[in-house]
């Protein structure tokens, strides 16, 4: 495990393997370095890649208050241990942290956006997704960690009984808080959580979205609906595949990309 010191001297801790261009992989809701980590292991013959653990998670340290820019800082910088640039890849809402950190300016190459999961943007969805997310903030504040994970997952459109065995799978108690930062994401740019068009915009690189065919249809919607609004944007939809992806379908789609 290496680590490195962000702008505001939180640690931040990270895998580094392979030779290449530098490929940074953001993990999303509740995922840690290990969960980025199998493909990792699949690019890193062709590129150095690095998984690292968001703050708040892992082996990372974490702030009193949280800010969207911050996890941005935390991105520039792992840039700038890897020698100042980076193609970085986000799944779920670790993409719209790339999608701001793009947006912001860092010196990224290529974006990679894995299912962003932007919300519909007619006013009941809108009001269903803020009902949901305050259950989750409200069970989080009232240290009910595992009751809030899995509230979180059924509002992913978890099956229920599937979304109770993962919340009370080992680690995800510990970064249950972290949800609350993963809503902050989501809305940063574009409040309500919907597609943050107006950023899309600002995002200069060549970029590529990724989707499942038989993910739930909002991701797939939103998948579209970033890919259009990217400038120069391309859709990778992968039949018969949900928001998981095994790493050996998963990688050579990047792989293709990052060559061309």
């Amino acid at each position: 495990m290496l680590t490195v010191r962000s702008a505001d001297g939180t640690p931040i801790a990270y895998e580094r393997s392979g030779s290449g261009e530098p490929v940074i992989l953001v993990g999303g809701a509740l995922c840690v370095r290990a969960s980025t980590g199998p493909l990792g292991e699949a690019l890193a013959p062709n590129f150095t890649v690095v998984s690292y653990d968001r703050r708040g998670r892992g082996d990372s340290g974490d702030t009193d208050s949280y800010a969207v820019a911050r996890e941005v800082e935390d991105l520039g910088a792992l840039i700038t241990a890897l020698g100042g640039t980076a193609v970085v890849y986000g799944h779920s809402s670790g993409a719209a942290l790339v999608v701001a950190a793009a947006a912001s300016g860092l010196p990224i190459t290529k974006v990679v956006l894995h299912e962003p999961p932007y919300g519909e943007d007619d006013e009941e969805s809108k009001r269903e997704s803020d009902e949901a997310g305050a259950t989750v903030v409200r069970l989080l504040a009232e240290n009910r960690r595992v009751e809030a994970v899995e509230a979180f997952l059924t509002m992913a459109e978890i099956p229920a009984e599937d979304a109770a065995g993962m919340a009370g799978a080992p680690g995800m108690a510990e970064v249950a808080h972290t949800l609350a930062y993963d809503f902050a994401v989501m809305d940063n740019g574009a409040p309500g959580g919907v597609v943050p068009l107006e950023r899309l915009g600002k995002v200069t690189q060549p970029g590529l979205v990724i989707c499942g065919s038989v993910s739930p249809p909002f991701m797939t919607e939103a998948a579209r609906k970033v890919a259009k609004a990217l400038p120069g944007g391309r859709l990778v939809e992968l039949d018969g595949h949900h928001h998981v992806v095994p790493p050996e379908v998963l990688a050579p789609v990047l792989m293709e990309f990052l060559k061309a």
